[in-house]
């Protein structure tokens, strides 16, 4: 099984900054891609950025240019650095892992019990 855990979501004022870390641990043989999703109230669901354990990242269009993912893959740990945030950003941000738990196996989704993000204008 893998378990994320996430953590600096908080309080913010519009302008601001955080960054969210997800550290995966547990027993697994490989993480794929790991990433950030966000949900709002009364939202679906939605992407943030991701990235490959080669470092390719992705990014939504609301967040371009503002957002940076990174990965410490020694760390089994992603990253989210997030400035100029709006109130629009505000929102429960899920850590996304995909990964095989067994050389033979195929990969699954694991998520992370999310935290919250407010930002204030």
């Amino acid at each position: 099984q893998v378990q994320l855990v996430e953590s600096g979501g908080g309080l913010v004022q519009a302008g601001g900054s955080l960054r969210l870390s997800c550290a995966a641990s547990g027993s697994f043989f490989r993480i794929n891609a790991m990433g950030w999703y966000r949900q709002a109230p009364g939202k679906q669901r939605e992407l943030v950025a991701s990235i490959t354990s080669g470092g390719s990242t992705t990014y939504a269009d609301a967040v371009k240019g503002r957002f940076t993912i990174s990965r410490d893959n020694a760390k089994n740990t992603v990253y989210l650095e997030m400035s100029s945030l709006k109130p629009e950003d505000t929102a429960v941000y899920y850590c996304n892992a995909n990964a095989r738990r067994y050389a033979w196996s195929t990969a699954s989704e694991y998520w992370g019990q999310g935290t919250q993000v407010t930002v204030s204008s």
